[in-house]
């Protein structure tokens, strides 16, 4: 069957014909939200574990040896420095003092009679009463006497200390722990075993670790300091926070070259002893002010299958542009970006998934929880 065409048909299937040489219009710019970062002071705070330790501690050691014959103190009382903590049968001392007691005195005795003789002996030899070798021997003897006197004086004090040290007392002020002896237990002179340990607990010490990377980098980053830099607050191992603040004291000098990590010493008040030692613990430190920080949103930061943190911005072009940060802590939701990122860069935060590296984009400031825009 043959068609037939009119010549407003021709006209029809011409038109029909341009319009499908003609592109489609392009569709409109995919929307990312941003948020325009800006530099602010930012209070730099280290994490750090560590333990606690009193910052005063001696064991009572026995400084002679004997049988215990009491124990003068209740285990965990508050004992004052040269307080009695244990008696030593003292019976052995007390004769070896009267003993050398008795051997200064005869020594005086022959003191007293030598150098009197030797006086004598001295106006007479003027005279020729006696011979000048007799007067020199008389004063040679005179002169030991004395010397034996000193001798037996340095003696006495021994066995005074001796005996005196049958009394054990505290060497210093502060609590004392279990005993480790009882009474009829034989102790001797500076055995390896204390009989006790005293701990001042009104000053505690507390000892952190720190990586001597994360050390390298601080001392690296330019920090202000105000009333509060190098103050540390504790937090308990029952998540509490210890009402006391306290003070970075000293930093180690030198690597533990088996855990590369360096050891900070901070130092607390402890009133109510509510710090034991041997406690875990962690300790926030402040470290200064960075005046120039910049705080990114979490939901703008990403990782890749490194581990490496990553963000897309918008660029003066209006295109999706990728950095690699470096971050540091964080807070509250958003991350401390030491390096990748710079005031004025519009981070992406919402729509990052429909977008690619290089594309255009139409950018919509966003606010964040902390008000950001």
């Amino acid at each position: 069957m043959k068609i037939r065409t009119t010549p407003i048909a021709a006209l029809f299937l011409l038109t029909g014909c341009d319009n499908a040489q003609i592109s489609a219009p392009a569709g409109p710019l995919p929307e990312v939200g941003i948020v325009t970062l800006m530099s602010q002071p930012v209070p730099v705070v280290s994490e750090l574990t560590g333990r606690t330790s009193a910052a005063l501690s001696a064991e009572v050691r026995p400084q002679v040896g004997g049988i215990i014959q009491k124990r003068l103190f209740n285990e965990g009382d508050t004992v004052k420095a040269g307080q009695a903590l244990y008696q030593i049968d003292p019976s052995s001392f007390k004769a070896s003092y009267d003993e050398a007691a008795a051997a200064l005195k005869q020594a005086q005795s022959l003191v007293q009679a030598d150098c009197q003789k030797a006086q004598r002996y001295a106006q007479l030899v003027k005279d020729d009463g006696v011979s000048r070798q007799d007067a020199e021997d008389a004063q040679a003897t005179c002169a030991q006497d004395k010397a034996s006197v000193e001798s037996k004086k340095a003696a006495l004090e021994s066995a005074r200390i001796s005996l005196n040290w049958t009394t054990v007392t505290a060497p210093i002020s502060g609590r004392i722990g279990i005993s480790s002896v009882t009474p009829g237990a034989l102790v001797t002179a500076q055995q390896d075993t204390a009989l006790a340990t005293i701990r001042g607990l009104d000053t505690m010490y507390v000892d952190l670790t720190r990586s001597s990377a994360d050390l390298l980098r601080l001392r690296k980053q330019t920090l202000s300091t105000n009333s509060d830099t190098l103050s540390v607050s504790l937090i308990l191992e029952d998540g509490s926070t210890y009402s006391e603040k306290g003070r970075l004291a000293l930093t180690e000098v030198a690597v533990d070259e088996s855990t590369g990590s360096v050891t900070l010493r901070a130092v607390f008040p402890n009133p109510k002893q509510q710090l034991l030692p041997g406690m875990f613990v962690r300790a926030k430190v402040d470290e200064g002010i960075m005046d120039d920080a910049i705080l990114a949103p979490q939901q703008g930061i990403t990782r890749d299958a490194k581990g490496n943190a990553t963000a897309l911005v918008v660029n003066t072009s209006n295109k999706v542009e990728q950095r690699t940060l470096q971050t540091g802590d964080t807070y509250g939701d958003k991350w401390l970006v030491l390096s990748g990122l710079n005031a004025g860069d519009k981070l992406i935060v919402e729509g990052s998934g429909k977008v690619t590296t290089g594309q255009e984009v139409k950018a919509e400031a966003v606010k964040t929880d902390g008000g950001d825009a």
